[in-house]
């Protein structure tokens, strides 16, 4: 009859808990080597999933339009953002999604911009609009 505290059977022991320990240690140690030798994305890689819309509105002339309203409409879920456009007729929808179509168009007074379109395909970071209401229409 074979006893737990058998000298073989503790050999038998000993050698599986060195094989397990041998695994175990095998296992970290491969862990951390690939957390070492795989790519980390830079942070420059990480910020270009995100893009900047900004630019003016102006009249007819190139006149700034202060007060008109900016509309940013999301294609994807057909949710619309808006800013009114500041004194010099400037206006900016930041923090926007790099895999999203976009729209922006401006409104005074019952009059509207051109719709202008950004595509999901397009990669630059930051698109910069001039939007022209014809005040006079």
């Amino acid at each position: 009859m074979t006893s737990l505290f058998h000298p073989a059977a503790a050999r038998i022991r000993h050698r599986r808990l060195l094989r397990l320990c041998g695994l175990a240690l095998l296992c970290s140690l491969t862990a951390a080597l690939a957390s070492l030798v795989l790519p980390v994305p830079p942070l420059q890689a990480q910020q270009k999933t995100q893009r900047v819309v900004e630019g003016q509105v102006v009249d007819k002339s190139g006149a700034a339009l202060k007060g008109a309203t900016v509309f940013l409409k999301d294609d994807h879920t057909l949710s619309v953002l808006s800013c009114i456009a500041a004194d010099d007729g400037t206006y900016r929808f930041g923090q926007l999604a790099q895999s999203t179509d976009y729209e922006v168009w401006a409104t005074l007074n019952g009059k509207k911009s051109e719709v202008k379109s950004i595509s999901s395909f397009d990669t630059r970071p930051k698109f910069n609009f001039l939007l022209k209401i014809d005040t006079a229409k």
